[in-house]
């Protein structure tokens, strides 16, 4: 296993289980990437840090509590996969939804939901058409402008849910220009993978 996993895992009580769950990933990741561009090349050497620490962050503010969880965008993945598997073990009850319109990249999230015997629902689909439930959680990393994803959030999200999305250094920027069409509650959680980006933790939407 890569060196950095103890790091990593450091401030999660998980089993030997889950974490070889979550290597098994990490290996699906490098040997699908060089054919359908799941994520950049040059992070997969520091992946443990650069996606799976970065996703497994949301759990603090998620909760380990029974919920269903909607990751938009799904992409590679993240942050999806990863909670799926830390809930698996500390919330097997919970449900994890990936939307994903990419059909590649929806093969690839059902083959690790396969290998890593990792529970999870995959939506081949546009955000648009996606009707399968409300979320208590609904989550997105690198995929839309914040005013962009309230508007999915207005539809999605159940009563009392809340987001937790990933962003870069502008996150505050993306705040002040939501603030135009939106009212909301933020919580800028400082992200513990990277000095300028946070978890933006939203909830109570609706329109200006």
């Amino acid at each position: 296993m890569d060196e950095g996993i103890s790091g990593v895992l450091g401030g999660y009580d998980v089993s030997r289980e889950t974490t070889e769950k979550l290597q098994q990933y990490v290996d699906l990741l490098r040997k699908w990437n060089p054919h359908i561009n799941l994520v950049s090349k040059s992070t997969l050497a520091d992946a443990w840090v650069r996606h799976i620490s970065d996703s497994l962050q949301l759990i603090q503010w998620g909760g380990e509590k029974d919920a269903v969880w909607v990751d938009v965008g799904s992409g590679g993945g993240m942050p999806g996969i990863p909670c799926a598997i830390f809930l698996q073990e500390k919330s097997p009850d919970s449900r994890v939804h990936l939307v994903e319109s990419d059909q590649r990249k929806a093969t690839f999230l059902r083959t690790v939901s396969r290998e890593t015997k990792t529970p999870l629902q995959v939506h081949p689909m546009r955000i648009e058409k996606y009707t399968a439930g409300t979320a208590d959680v609904l989550t997105a990393r690198a995929l839309a402008p914040l005013s962009d994803l309230l508007g999915h959030a207005e539809r999605l999200l159940a009563p009392n849910g809340k987001c937790l999305f990933l962003k870069g250094a502008n996150h505050m920027i993306e705040v002040e220009e939501a603030r135009k069409t939106w009212h909301f509650n933020v919580i800028a959680h400082q992200s513990r993978t990277g000095a300028e980006s946070a978890v933006l933790e939203i909830g109570d939407i609706r329109r200006a």
